[in-house]
């Protein structure tokens, strides 16, 4: 299994989480609230993809 689109996701969604909280002041507030719910669903789907990924690494 190819593991380079995985492995770049995750960069990017750690990545969009810190830039977040970097910039959380700059964030208009009507925005704030809805892209913290949606980076957050992307940053458990990327520990779901870690989890997975060290799960299925013997399998193949």
């Amino acid at each position: 299994m190819n593991y380079t689109n995985i492995v770049i996701y995750i960069i990017l969604t750690f990545s969009l989480g810190a830039i977040m909280i970097m910039n959380r002041d700059r964030i208009p507030v009507k925005l704030r609230k809805g892209m913290a719910l949606i980076a957050t669903a992307f940053i458990l789907f990327a520990f779901y993809l870690i989890v997975y990924s060290f799960l299925a690494l013997g399998s193949s």
